[in-house]
């Protein structure tokens, strides 16, 4: 088949190197503009557009579909299918109807579970103990097209956005292989998606990253699971930033053994009081409810260092993070 891809971020790629090592033609593709990036904000384009220069792949990057000159090359192209893949841009009525076996959308959960932006990072915050991908026929709602195939995949209990983005992406890229087969040979049969069950995965803010050390350990674990390795949860520590890269909470909040402080009896420490160094050299700081172990930080301007290193470096021990 004649396949136009548009895709924008590193999340799109395993898609496009499937579709490249196929037997299917891949016709053009399609991907946001260049943007500043850096300290000195030159033009960077993202891992798509280098992919398919690479591959000697026709792109085409307009800043939007719902112009004439906007739909241009797509027409162009002429193609029988659409693959969206994090796109990034609005495909209006006339884009939608130009293929002629329609678009289809890799989205990374399971419809109609987390609709929206940023599926992936909504479905650690909350804790899922499974997501997936949905291959959609897409239509003019947000997320809402009929599902051509769903596929599970389980969340580790350690696994990261970046991990979880990673396998979800290989995930998606497996399992649109398999839909364009069946839809080229007609056995494709797309199914309404259940009307309950929906929920929404809205857009993250760099905000959401800031850890309330009021809430419960396991909150703030998923927090910083789900934040990296975008934004980077994030706290202060003696009035500077701190990124906290990699975290667990700990179901036994026993006093750490070494360079412990210690509350008066039957007295807790205040939330964010680091209470001294583990026996696995990760920092155990008093939550809302329970203790996180953190393991993994990052002073401005530095690199990310074990706890011990940082605690070695810096008077941690009974400080307070806010």
């Amino acid at each position: 088949m004649r396949i136009v891809f548009a895709g924008t971020p590193e999340f799109a790629l395993p898609a496009l190197r499937a579709l490249v090592a196929s037997a299917h033609k891949i016709v053009g593709v399609l991907t946001q503009p260049d943007r500043p990036a850096g300290r000195g904000q030159r033009l960077t384009f993202g891992p798509v557009k280098a992919f398919a220069l690479r591959s000697g792949l026709p792109v085409a990057q307009p800043p939007s579909l719902r112009t004439a000159d906007g739909r241009a090359s797509l027409l162009q192209w002429s193609p029988d299918v659409l693959v969206v893949v994090a796109y990034g841009l609005i495909l209006p009525a006339e884009a939608l109807a130009a293929p002629r076996l329609g678009c289809l959308n890799i989205h990374a959960s399971l419809l109609p579970r987390w609709r929206g932006a940023a599926p992936i990072q909504r479905a650690l915050l909350t804790g899922d103990a499974h997501t997936g991908v949905t291959i959609m026929q897409m239509n003019h709602g947000l997320d809402t097209g009929p599902i051509l195939a769903a596929r599970m995949l389980e969340i580790a209990p350690r696994m990261n956005s970046g991990e979880l983005s990673a396998a979800l992406a290989s995930l998606g890229a497996e399992t649109l292989l398999e839909v364009l087969q069946d839809l080229e040979q007609g056995r494709a049969q797309p199914l309404a998606q259940p009307t309950t069950g929906i929920s929404y995965a809205a857009k993250i803010s760099k905000s959401e990253a800031w850890i309330d050390w009021s809430r419960s350990a396991q909150q703030i674990e998923w927090q910083v699971r789900a934040f990296n390795p975008w934004p980077m949860a994030t706290t202060h520590l003696q009035g500077e930033p701190l990124r906290v890269h990699r975290a667990a909470a700990i179901a036994d909040v026993a006093v750490p053994v070494t360079c412990a402080i210690h509350a008066p009896p039957g007295m807790r420490a205040p939330p964010g009081t680091v209470l001294g160094l583990d026996a696995n050299h990760a920092l155990r700081v008093a939550c809302g409810a329970g203790e996180l172990a953190a393991e993994l930080l990052q002073r401005p301007g530095r690199r990310p260092v074990r706890a011990r290193e940082l605690a070695n470096g810096t008077s941690i021990v009974g400080a307070r993070l806010q």
